[in-house]
């Protein structure tokens, strides 16, 4: 009973609540819109009225500020979800861009040595596998016989030697690195010319060794290490790495050295094949620096020594003949003496003196005659004494 007692009483109260507050709000408003006219406009109805119309300005507030909040709270979790998706594009967006960064400056590396290396015919290739087992011993590219790719070609880098192609498929090849302890590779140390073998060692898998070099020889920390092009495999020149210790062998007659790799092989992602070799052309002739104020023109001196270069390629000229005023017992027989023989011409030489000579009657000389014709007799005369002149022999 006292349940349904104060079930009732409490139903009462919540009416009167409303009655109430309708009674007031009907007040309020139709005393705002001028409507209803009530003599209690005075300051005690105001002040009777005041609670109320904070009341309903409170829950007013409190409604307003929680429809707003829940909206603000739909709202924020929107916009928190466009923020994460657009933060997991731009991450991925900036993976790609590194990615891509990263490709750029390694292909450029290549096709600088591509542009630089002229003697070689390169084919590019990405690696594309490697076999746990032989991590440090195989690779796998992405360029077979289709692209003129075969057995026994040098794979390189632009920064120095990778290996050579053992397998050659028509879409993919494989790559000894001469890290195996299998492969080797003539080598030359560049500065003294020393030649050795470099090999790989299951001690140290990243560090290769050049070996078969006597103690005598000029070798030190530092030197840079080329191939030799002995084997037919490897052209000249390429780049290894740099001598990082020189130790002695067991047996004490030879030294070898550890090389520091010049390819990263840790980081081994793009790679050139050497298709085709040649020798390297020579470089252009440069024109000799000249001191200021003494230069000449670079043409003429080039034409000079082409004019000096063709006067030394053309033969001798032949000796000048005598002088036709000379007497013809010089070099040519007489018709006083048809059996002497002529002398040969001698060069001229510089006038002598002039000497008084006899005024015997001047002999006519005969003219010379061809190779295969024989003088003609002629009268015997008295022979006219020979007097050394410019052509003949003193």
């Amino acid at each position: 009973m006292s349940k349904v007692k104060r079930e009732g009483e409490s139903g009462r109260t919540t009416w009167l609540l409303v009655f109430v507050t309708v009674s007031v709000f009907c007040v309020v408003f139709f005393a705002a819109r001028g409507r209803f006219s009530t003599p209690f406009s005075s300051p005690a109805v105001i002040t009777l009225l005041a609670p109320f119309q904070r009341a309903a300005s409170w829950a007013g507030d409190q409604v307003r500020g929680i429809t707003t909040t829940v909206w603000d709270i739909l709202t924020v979790h929107q916009q928190n979800q466009m923020l994460r998706s657009e933060v997991e594009q731009l991450r991925m967006q900036n993976v790609k861009a590194d990615e891509y960064a990263a490709e750029n400056i390694r292909l450029r590396e290549l096709l600088g040595y591509k542009q630089a290396a002229t003697q070689f015919d390169l084919v590019m290739a990405h690696v594309i596998g490697r076999e746990p087992a032989t991590w440090t011993r195989m690779i796998v590219i992405d360029r077979g016989t289709q692209h003129g790719v075969q057995k026994n070609m040098a794979v390189v880098t632009a920064r120095g030697l990778v290996g050579t192609v053992t397998d050659a498929g028509p879409i993919s090849s494989k790559v000894q690195l001469i890290l195996d302890p299998r492969a080797a590779a003539g080598a030359l140390v560049q500065r003294s010319r020393v030649a050795g073998v470099v090999k790989g060692t299951p001690d140290d898998a990243m560090h290769p060794r050049l070996i078969n070099v006597p103690r005598g020889q000029d070798m030190a920390e530092g030197d840079i290490i080329v191939t030799s092009g002995f084997g037919g495999i490897y052209p000249k020149g390429i780049m290894i790495g740099t001598v990082s210790a020189v130790k002695n062998d067991s047996g004490g007659l030879l030294h070898y050295a550890v090389i520091e790799p010049a390819t990263d092989f840790q980081r081994l992602e793009d790679v050139a094949v050497i298709v085709a070799s040649r020798e390297a052309p020579p470089e252009p002739w440069q024109p000799p620096k000249q001191t200021p104020g003494t230069e000449t023109d670079p043409k003429a001196a080039l034409a000079a020594q082409e004019a000096a270069r063709r006067a030394a390629q053309q033969p001798p000229a032949p000796a000048q003949p005598a002088a036709q005023n000379q007497p013809a017992a010089t070099n040519q027989p007489s018709a006083a003496n048809p059996s002497a023989q002529p002398q040969p011409a001698v060069p001229a030489q510089p006038e002598p003196e002039p000497v008084p000579e006899p005024t015997p009657e001047p002999v006519p000389t005969a003219p010379a005659a061809p190779a295969l014709e024989q003088p003609k007799p002629a009268q015997p005369t008295p022979a006219r004494p020979t007097i050394p002149g410019a052509g003949a022999k003193r």
